[in-house]
């Protein structure tokens, strides 16, 4: 999975084309990568780094807990769910608003109660480290863009699937509409889901959406089928020719339609870390890897091309001062 282009089980299909810079189609119980495409690519998450915002969330707090929001949290940049300051709310209502209609608003009040901002984002680059999520560095709780904002493709599995083990995330991501209460001067309001395939697409489990101008579209989402349970992560991904919940669709329909048995690699386990600090990777005899049409090579012939002409001038340069040399 070092590849920069696409990679699929060794005489399987190849993958349908799509949008995203990068991708990587998952089994949700196994952790195995059935597909992927340039799965290290550092891309900004926009969005999706919610999911690891909930993670650290559900792992600090118990869903009946009940957070007070401060005005600066009510007043964040939108997409918002429409929070009151100094209402009531418990954790769990706040993951439905933060999941379904990611609300910024929420992220920051969950931020604020995790001890701050720069606290929150501390405990979230933590998570994922001790995920193995190596290409993340989260630089605020709500996706907008910050300055060294970054994760892979790769790394948005992991937390995915990280945090489908929790009962409460997956309850949220599934659902598809939901009664936020009433606060003072404000009355009870419905909050729907904006994952546009759920209730669409057959066995569709829950995901995320994600967009900011340098993110473009980001998408995570998971299905189940014939016992299997598969997601999909796309990051930089465009809503032209086709939807981008639409090219998700079609990644899991791929998906399914591969054997239990076709593997490019496995997401890296947490309680193997200390082991295991690379992707752990399949027998690369059983991958194939596509570098065509705009996409590079892990090294590149423009690497090799350059190695070789340094190490001719390094021999020629010992060669012409080799007469010049003293010995002392």
């Amino acid at each position: 999975m070092g590849e920069c282009g696409v990679v699929f089980a060794a005489g399987a299909a190849v993958p349908p084309e799509t949008t995203a810079a990068s991708w990587v189609v998952q089994d949700l119980d196994t952790g195995e990568v059935l597909a992927a495409k340039n799965p290290h690519a550092r891309e900004r998450p926009a969005s999706l780094i919610k999911t690891l915002l909930a993670l650290v969330v559900l792992n600090e707090f118990k869903p009946d807990d009940v957070i007070h929001p401060t005005p600066e949290d009510a007043a964040q940049e939108c997409t918002c769910v429409g929070i009151v300051a100094g209402g009531s709310y418990t954790v769990d209502q706040l993951l439905h608003g933060l999941l379904m209609h990611s609300g910024n608003d929420v992220a920051h009040a969950f931020a604020t109660a995790l001890g701050g901002v720069p606290a929150a984002v501390r405990k979230m680059n933590d998570t994922a480290a001790a995920l193995g999520a190596k290409d993340t560095r989260a630089a605020t709780p709500s996706g907008l863009d910050g300055p060294g904002m970054s994760t892979s493709a790769y790394d948005l599995s992991l937390v995915f699937h990280a945090a489908m083990q929790k009962p409460e995330f997956a309850a949220a991501v599934a659902t598809k509409g939901y009664q936020i209460p009433a606060q003072p001067g404000k009355p009870a309001f419905g909050v729907v889901n904006d994952n546009k395939l759920l209730g669409v697409y057959p066995g569709f489990l829950g995901g995320k959406t994600g967009f900011t101008d340098d993110a473009r579209h980001t998408y995570v989402g998971g299905a189940a089928r014939d016992g299997r349970r598969l997601a999909v992560v796309m990051m930089r991904a465009e809503q032209r020719p086709t939807l981008v919940v639409q090219q998700a669709a079609q990644l899991l329909d791929y998906g399914f339609t591969q054997p239990k048995t076709a593997s490019v690699g496995e997401l890296v386990r947490p309680a193997a870390q200390e082991n295991a600090g690379a992707p752990v990777d399949a027998d690369p005899s059983k991958a194939t890897a596509v570098t065509g049409s705009g996409q590079r090579a892990a090294f590149g012939t423009t690497g090799w091309i350059v190695t070789l002409v340094v190490a001719v001038l390094i021999l020629a340069g010992f060669v012409l001062l080799k007469p010049w040399r003293r010995t002392r």
